[in-house]
């Protein structure tokens, strides 16, 4: 008798050839029209589902999860932050978790890079006095923003992200610094050219850009908090692809006024969707609506991870990407 397939809950639309995918291998319930679900949508997925397939957008908090049904057995969440799945609570109701790490690397890699370059070249101001039809013509001392080359770039959080933006801003001629919990193999930084430094505040006071590629946890809770972004020089930028939690939004707003820091390039927010309404105000900042791993290449990717972490699960088998494991 053939075995059932599990039931797999897929909280937002993915690309077509994922959903497609998952049709043919599974009992799939998709969300077609995109839109994000409510508490009460999600609580009713985790009673009925196998297993549930979330993404950044859905909170799967401790309140969610106390309503799960005993099948629940796997979530396998389309990303590779964890941050909006409660883990100490999925680990009680023996619940694994996996995500889709490895997949985004360049493309997000990519991303920072690009607001590396336009921030201090002043080009997406550039190109919304272009579409103003305010330029009158070129001038020597026209818009005059500052070179990378040869400036120090900070990088906080030495992982894969990390590693991709260095290999990026190396070729650009950055001399290259980094802050991580633990120091990095002598061969990546011998490749890098990479100065490793023990104390962020130290570093931060040092470097002409800052960028941020650590995980959201509560250790890094506005890691970048009002006292050490003051530590920052006026003339340096930040630039942030990670998470908007990791900084103290407010505390960024308020220096970027008072010219205390020269720009900021921003793909992530604290409060994501909603975006501190100073900020869209200056023309010293870029910001783009979380865009980091949007490609389409990167997406499917990201599905077919989670269809080989559903598919060894439901066959007995350990997810290769396990955040957690289940403690059964």
């Amino acid at each position: 008798m053939p075995q059932k397939k599990p039931l797999v809950v897929v909280t937002r639309k993915l690309p077509d050839a994922i959903e497609t995918r998952m049709m043919e291998l599974f009992e799939t319930r998709l969300n077609l029209d995109d839109r994000q679900m409510t508490k009460a949508e999600l609580i009713e997925a985790v009673k009925v589902a196998d297993i549930l397939v979330p993404t950044i957008t859905d909170r799967i908090d401790a309140a969610v999860l106390s309503q799960a049904g005993t099948n629940l057995k796997l979530i396998a969440n389309f990303g590779t932050g964890v941050d909006h799945i409660d883990l100490a609570t999925a680990r009680q109701r023996s619940i694994t978790v996996t995500n889709t790490p490895g997949v985004l690397t360049e493309d997000t890699a990519d991303m920072t890079m690009a607001l590396i370059l336009s921030v201090p070249r002043r080009l997406a101001e550039g190109e919304r006095l272009m579409r103003s039809g305010d330029w009158h013509g070129w001038s020597p001392t026209f818009m005059l923003g500052h070179r990378i080359w040869g400036k120090r770039l900070g990088i906080i959080g030495m992982g894969r992200i990390g590693q991709a933006v260095a290999r990026r801003a190396k070729a650009f001629g950055m001399s290259i610094h980094y802050h991580n919990r633990k120091r990095v193999h002598p061969d990546i930084e011998h490749e890098l050219e990479a100065t490793y430094w023990e104390s962020l505040d130290q570093m931060l006071a040092r470097m002409d850009v800052m960028t941020v590629h650590c995980p959201h946890t509560p250790a890094t809770f506005h890691l970048l908090s009002a006292r050490r972004l003051k530590l920052m020089q006026p003339h340096s930028y930040l630039i942030n692809t990670s998470r908007g939690e990791i900084v103290d939004e407010n505390a960024l707003t308020r220096m970027l006024q008072r010219k205390e820091i020269a720009g900021a390039g921003l793909d992530v927010f604290e409060h994501e969707p909603a975006v501190n309404p100073k900020l869209l105000e200056m023309d010293n900042v870029v910001l783009l609506p979380h865009l980091g791993s949007a490609t389409l290449e990167g997406r499917v990717d990201m599905g077919e991870k989670v269809i080989v972490n559903i598919k060894t699960f439901a066959d007995g088998h350990n997810p290769p990407d396990r955040v957690l494991a289940s403690m059964l």
